[in-house]
């Protein structure tokens, strides 16, 4: 699939991938390719995870 844009969460790298649960467009550093996930979407899975996720982004 060709995604094309700046990454949705960090908003300064190309989005390379889409995120398979919410669509969000993001680089190669905010996608989980092993679960297909953005960041945001793999820290909600993984609540103990301490990744780049800003959350106050929302």
């Amino acid at each position: 699939m060709s995604v094309s844009g700046l990454c949705q969460i960090c908003e300064s790298r190309p989005a390379q991938e889409r995120c398979d649960n919410c669509g969000t467009l993001a680089c190669e550093q905010h996608y989980e390719r092993g679960l297909g996930l953005c960041a945001d979407c793999a820290a909600q899975a993984d609540p103990g995870r301490q990744e780049d996720v800003d959350i106050h982004r929302f």
